[in-house]
């Protein structure tokens, strides 16, 4: 029968692994938009989204505000809920391979169930809390 995990590793280091390994993939998204601006609207523009300069800095704010309070534990249930929504819209509009076909539908797909995966584990964060390294009181 297996020991169980002690409480500093099951409550403290796991959790922390879990929200850098989580947000891991939205500090890849930043840094497209930061040093990818140009591409990431065409991107965009591809799909026919408009107002592309706001919503690209909109997306930057809360990538980066989200991983920052997810990864640090302050206020991460609110940050986690709020990522969740945003993932999700993203990921339809912006991952729609039921509308494409070929690879470029193939390649969507993964990020579509990829970013789903993601939005999991920030519900899992959004209900169950960060665990209990954290800064500030962002484990209530």
């Amino acid at each position: 029968m297996p020991r169980p995990l002690p409480d500093w590793l099951k409550y403290g280091a796991l959790p922390l692994l879990a929200r850098f390994l989580v947000c891991s993939e939205f500090v890849v998204a930043l840094n497209g938009k930061i040093f990818g601006w140009s591409g990431q609207a065409a991107y965009m523009a591809s799909h026919g989204m408009t107002m592309i300069p706001f919503f690209l800095g909109a997306a930057l704010a809360i990538e980066a505000l989200g991983t920052l309070c997810v990864v640090t534990g302050f206020q991460a249930r609110a940050a986690a809920s709020g990522l969740f929504i945003y993932l999700g819209i993203v990921s339809v509009r912006l991952h729609d391979f039921w509308n494409q076909a070929g690879m470029v539908a193939g390649l969507n797909q993964g990020q579509f169930f990829k970013n789903l995966g993601m939005m999991g584990c920030l519900l899992m964060i959004a209900v169950y809390g960060p665990g209990r390294w954290v800064v500030g009181k962002g484990a209530k």
